[in-house]
């Protein structure tokens, strides 16, 4: 049986939150900004960050947070983080999925755009009120149609499964999630 390291022992480096590291000459600083995964990652540069699947354009909101180890109450306290950044900082999302009523993909927001507009989180929506909206919300979504092929490639950092005695690797789907 294929056993899957859970420690991240699989990956060349974990990054800690705060930890620098260098992209060429760019200093990017790392924020941990779990709550749709517990692996979520905001990475920092200069006026800019880029934070993944955790915000999405004010007009679309937030990301679900209904995956394991996901969280609406840590998703909320790490956009605080994010809302913390100088309103200035260039947002850029991971996806767009273009909210009714906008024809064209966006791909960056400000923290001041975000804070005064996110349908989810901006202005001021307490925790109580974000975290019933995202889990009401969350409880109305399908799963994603390429989640199980994904988990089975992300969790060993990109690699495919082992092949089998006959030379092919698989992914594997259980019958009962078709």
């Amino acid at each position: 049986s294929d056993q899957i390291p859970q420690d991240g022992r699989q990956f060349d480096h974990l990054f800690a939150d705060g930890e620098t590291f260098t992209i060429g000459k760019l200093s990017v600083q790392v924020m941990h900004t779990p709550g749709h995964t517990p692996a979520c990652l905001t990475y920092v540069i200069g006026d800019a960050a880029f934070v993944g699947d955790t915000l999405f354009m004010p007009d679309y909101g937030s990301a679900r947070c209904d995956f394991p180890g996901g969280s609406a109450e840590t998703l909320y306290h790490s956009v605080q983080r994010i809302f913390a950044l100088p309103e200035e900082t260039r947002l850029f999302v991971c996806h767009d999925y273009k909210a009714p009523g906008r024809d064209e993909y966006r791909w960056e927001s400000t923290v001041a755009e975000e804070k005064a507009h996110n349908i989810h989180l901006g202005n001021h929506r307490s925790l109580a009120d974000f975290v019933e909206l995202r889990q009401k919300r969350d409880a109305t979504l399908a799963m994603p149609k390429l989640i199980l092929p994904a988990l089975q490639v992300n969790i060993r950092a990109g690699e495919l499964p082992p092949k089998e005695d006959n030379g092919v690797a698989y992914l594997r789907i259980p019958l009962n999630a078709v």
